[in-house]
């Protein structure tokens, strides 16, 4: 990790590390089937908690929840797919907001039509929702030497203003841009996952299933980074906190919001490598949370509908 320094050594743009995006679980038991028999992704670490995250990591709720991170492989080198179960909610409401997922890989392209689960063929590859409504592409090419996991795909209202907060302010390359179709994809480095932001020419609803882009960067940074976004009246939905995890090391975070709205996580990185480890356990820490959870149960005992979001 490093800084970008420019003629006014008082600027600086975070040279980060694409980590992961947030998806919101109503179903965990078919999720799981999904992303672990579908998808092939593998449960890389699950986390328990008694109450909402200073964060909000899982949404605008103040009850026991869980965080589940799968990939395909560790998160210090492969992107991941954070789910996150509120066990008061049934479900979430999709906006206009995200667009997918691209995952690359010729072997994932058999496991998806072996698996027997919905799809749609396109000239461009396999889309698959999950259990949630959340779009999936699996493209048909040899799969890159790093991570199969390509793009995150976000629709933005104002294709110009969001590459300019995106790049200018958070420090992201441009890889590639279409005018024609008003669509462009950025990262901090070659071989990380992209950020594609697409216009679509109406404004974002991002509703109550809304997700989260995750990135480190040195831990030193983050009060900066939130100083200078404070400076250009940008939006700080959460200043510098340190967030616990239970048996685990602590990491700051502040929490950022795009022109449209899209959150933005950065995290310190070194605490981070050290929370994200692997756990060979994880498994297993799923399968019986699933089997302990008694809470849609517990509604119909008090003939009560467990609520959507």
């Amino acid at each position: 990790m490093g800084i970008a320094w420019s003629r006014r050594r008082s600027d600086f743009v975070v040279q980060g590390r694409a980590l992961h995006f947030v998806i919101r679980v109503g179903d965990r038991e078919v999720t799981f089937k999904f992303f672990r028999e579908v998808l092939g992704m593998k449960v890389l670490r699950h986390e328990e908690f008694q109450e909402g995250c200073k964060a909000t990591c899982n949404g605008p709720y103040d009850g026991k929840w869980s965080k589940t991170m799968v990939g395909y492989g560790a998160e210090e080198n492969h992107f991941a797919v954070e789910l996150t179960y509120n066990y008061g909610v049934a479900g979430y409401r999709l906006g206009n907001d995200f667009l997918g997922i691209t995952i690359q890989s010729k072997e994932i392209v058999e496991k998806v039509k072996q698996a027997g689960w919905p799809l749609t063929e396109t000239p461009e590859g396999i889309v698959i929702e999950s259990p949630g409504g959340y779009k999936f592409y699996v493209v048909d090419k040899d799969e890159p030497p790093k991570d199969p996991v390509q793009k995150v795909s976000l629709a933005v209202s104002d294709l110009q203003r969001a590459i300019n907060y995106w790049t200018k302010l958070l420090g992201m390359k441009i890889y590639d841009r279409d005018d024609t179709n008003m669509v462009a994809q950025l990262c901090f480095a070659d071989d990380q996952c992209k950020v594609e932001l697409k216009d679509i020419g109406v404004a974002i609803d991002h509703a109550s299933g809304f997700g989260r882009n995750a990135f480190s960067c040195p831990k030193k940074q983050l009060s900066a980074i939130e100083s200078k976004m404070r400076k250009q009246k940008q939006k700080v939905l959460m200043a510098l906190v340190s967030l616990d995890t239970p048996g685990k090391v602590p990491v700051e975070v502040v929490i950022l919001a795009d022109p449209d709205g899209h959150e933005i996580c950065l995290v310190g990185d070194s605490n981070f490598r050290i929370l994200s480890a692997i756990d060979p356990n994880g498994d297993k820490l799923v399968n019986d949370a699933i089997a302990a959870d008694d809470s849609t149960q517990w509604f119909v005992q008090n003939r009560q509908h467990k609520p959507l979001a």
